[in-house]
């Protein structure tokens, strides 16, 4: 069975978004059971050196619908900073992302097969193909900031469990 780059890519993207959509929500209620104000989680770090739950967000959506608009243009840049956002304002980064790809069709995806871009910062580019980008970058650092937000939140007390971090899995029908 062959597969397409916008099968490696689109839905695992979405799958995995349900799922930060889903746990940004149990936070929120977990917030208003404990008492606790939203934005103390939005700054909140695992250590010291480690940036914070909303970069962990924003990355999340940077390196999903931000590497889809990379392969269409041929460059990816690290994420800016952009304006502070808030608890909520994290959470509706989140559903414009899935939004965002959700709009996708199949054949435009499939179309960039083979494209070149390049990860570029500063002076320094490093080139890939579509496929590899997505494979051996955008990926695993999409999964690495996913994880790592669910990972702030249970060190806050948030009762998350796997099922929570996998989003609805995309069974045979």
């Amino acid at each position: 069975m062959a597969i397409s780059l916008y099968d490696l890519s689109v839905p695992t993207y979405l799958q995995t978004l349900g799922g930060v959509a889903g746990f940004l929500e149990k936070a929120l209620a977990h917030c208003s059971e404990c008492n606790v104000q939203p934005g103390e989680v939005v700054e909140h770090r695992l250590f010291e050196d480690m940036a914070p739950f909303s970069f962990q967000i924003r990355s999340v959506a940077h390196h999903s619908a931000g590497a889809m608009e990379a392969l269409k243009t041929g460059v990816f840049n690290p994420p800016g900073r952009g304006g502070p956002l808030d608890y909520a304002g994290l959470q509706k980064l989140v559903s414009e992302t899935k939004s965002k790809l959700e709009a996708l069709k199949p054949e435009e995806v499939n179309a960039l097969e083979g494209k070149d871009v390049a990860f570029q910062f500063g002076e320094t580019k490093i080139p890939f193909v579509a496929e590899t980008f997505l494979l051996s970058f955008s990926l695993p650092n999409f999964h690495f900031h996913a994880t790592t937000a669910y990972d702030i939140l249970r060190s806050r007390g948030v009762p998350l469990g796997k099922r929570d971090y996998m989003g609805r899995l995309r069974i045979k029908r």
